[in-house]
């Protein structure tokens, strides 16, 4: 399954927030066997998450939104992705009923914006808070904050998945510009994806579908390798 991640907000872009939701959403994913091929980050514009969406929407099997739900002026998110499918956002009777049921709201008690969803959106409620998030073709909406965006996405979780990828690691305090035909080498005899990470050591990272095949394969790499001092 290829995925696309969207984040929307203001805040990412001038660097008031750290997007967290992104590498957490990327590692889950990636974990499930689903390959993340795209990471976009958007302002608070309606115009631009539209457009956004309805391209990824396109070409990729699953998009998943996160961030700008809520009642107050600039989370327009869900108006965005109306606006990608053609529709306009309504308030939707299951999110007010689980809301006045299940949470303890009443209708006084939170903005009319509150339970507002694209129309023939399938209703996510929020284990961790208020704003509900939805479904939509393949467009997955959550909210930007992490608590209830990772509660959130727990009620998903099953319908990302792929061929699992095996991974090992190697350590080496060789640079990476000497260890460039070694790669090379182990990618040809194993037929596995490498992945080069400097610091203090580079972190070789190595990628399978066959578990046998990356151990081999990072055996190899170990053999071939300069070891750490400390190892």
């Amino acid at each position: 399954m290829r995925v696309a991640l969207v984040t929307v907000g203001d805040e990412i872009l001038s660097g008031d927030t750290v997007n967290t939701n992104a590498a957490w959403l990327g590692e889950r994913l990636t974990a499930s066997g689903a390959d993340v091929e795209r990471l976009t980050v958007i302002p608070d514009r309606v115009a631009e998450i539209a457009r956004v969406v309805n391209e990824y929407r396109a070409e990729y099997d699953a998009v998943i939104v996160t961030g700008g739900l809520g009642p107050t002026h600039d989370d327009v998110t869900m108006e965005g992705v109306a606006a990608a499918f053609g529709t306009e956002v309504a308030p939707d009777q299951e999110a007010e009923r689980w809301l006045a049921e299940e949470a303890g709201y009443s209708g006084d008690d939170l903005a009319p914006e509150t339970t507002a969803i694209p129309a023939e959106a399938t209703f996510l409620r929020n284990p961790d808070g208020v704003a509900p998030g939805c479904t939509i073709g393949n467009v997955y909406v959550l909210p930007g904050l992490p608590a209830e965006m990772k509660a959130m996405f727990e009620l998903i979780a099953d319908e990302f998945g792929g061929d699992v990828r095996h991974v090992a690691t190697v350590e080496t305090p060789e640079p990476e510009s000497e260890l460039l035909d070694r790669i090379e080498e182990l990618r040809e005899r194993f037929g596995v994806i490498v992945g080069s990470y400097p610091g203090e050591h580079v972190r070789l990272k190595i990628e399978g579908y066959d578990e046998d095949t990356v151990t081999e394969a990072a055996a190899w790499l170990e053999a071939n390798v300069e070891a750490p001092d400390d190892a």
